[in-house]
Formats: C-alpha cells, sequence, structure tokens
C-alpha cells in the first residue's frame, strides 16, 4: 500500500470509532456511572415512591386536585402571567413598561442550555421610537420573573422591530 492510502485508510477507521461512540454515549443504558435521567417507560410517578399510583392518583386518597387560583395561572398566557408577576412584584416603572406587552413566547419551555424568550409590546418606531427605554425595564421584569442559566429574552415593537433584549 501507498503511504496515501494508509493515510486515507486511517482517516476512515478514526472516523468510524469516533461515530460509533458518540453513537453509543448518549443512549443511557450502560451502566457505566451514569444516572438514568427519567426517560423510560415509567413514570416518574411510579419512580418516586411517594405514595403515587401509576395511575397519577395519590395512594392515601389524597385529592389531586389544585386550588382555584392555580388553575388560573396555568390557563392564563404566558403575557398575563407576566403582568401579573410584574402587577404583584414590580416597581412602578416596571409596571407602566410590562403594561404594553401584547404577547410573550418562549416562556414556558426551559431547559437552561439556551433558553430565548420574545416579548411583544404595542410600541412603535423601533429602536429609535419611543419604546427602547421601557424595554430594558421589561427585559429586566423579566428577569425577575424566570430564571435561566443561559436565558436571553427580546423585546419587539408592534411591527416585529427589535427594541432590546437582555438576559435572565
Amino acid at each position: 500500500m501507498g503511504m496515501k492510502t494508509k493515510i486515507a485508510l486511517g482517516a476512515v477507521v478514526g472516523i468510524a470509532v469516533i461515530g460509533a461512540m458518540s453513537a453509543n454515549s448518549g443512549d443511557g443504558d450502560g451502566d457505566g456511572g451514569a444516572k438514568s435521567d427519567g426517560r423510560t417507560s415509567a413514570s416518574a410517578g411510579e419512580k418516586s415512591g411517594d405514595g403515587a399510583k401509576a395511575d397519577g392518583g395519590k395512594a392515601d386518597g389524597a385529592s389531586d386536585a389544585k386550588p382555584a387560583e392555580d388553575k388560573a395561572v396555568e390557563k392564563a398566557s404566558q403575557a398575563e402571567q407576566f403582568k401579573a408577576f410584574v402587577q404583584k412584584n414590580g416597581s412602578p416603572n416596571e409596571k407602566d413598561a410590562v403594561s404594553h406587552v401584547t404577547k410573550v413566547q418562549g416562556a414556558d419551555e426551559q431547559n437552561d442550555i439556551l433558553d430565548a424568550a420574545d416579548v411583544y409590546t404595542d410600541f412603535t418606531g423601533g429602536i429609535m421610537g419611543e419604546g427602547m427605554g421601557p424595554a430594558k425595564l421589561i427585559a429586566s421584569a423579566f428577569a425577575d420573573w424566570k430564571d435561566s442559566e443561559n436565558g436571553l429574552v427580546t423585546i419587539y415593537d408592534a411591527e416585529g422591530e427589535l427594541l432590546g433584549n437582555g438576559q435572565f
């Protein structure tokens, strides 16, 4: 064999080995010290051993019914939940800025790897308009509402133009 052939063959074998190792590294079936993350056929209730039955009911006969206020919060949109939080915990300037929020997207699902949320407002004029200052207040209030290892909230005006962003 020629030198070029040996190098090419070595590269192909190396890529195949790396591919096989990466394909097997994330399956969680091995006992190499990796903990199971709960994504198996058993539900979290069956594994927890906290008195929960497999059907989701409590073993001690207690009801799983939530208070009416919790159900109302669950049914509220993300924007309504955000506004309610700021009305309860925000400063007067934050309350005024958040009153212009019309829609919030991406706040409900977080994985702490790359969380991105979008907040839409009724401001006009883009980054040079009236909403740039309040956008920073909205981003700050959002950071108080949600917490993430690596989150970015972006604030938009009524026409979808960028007003500002911030980390949360």
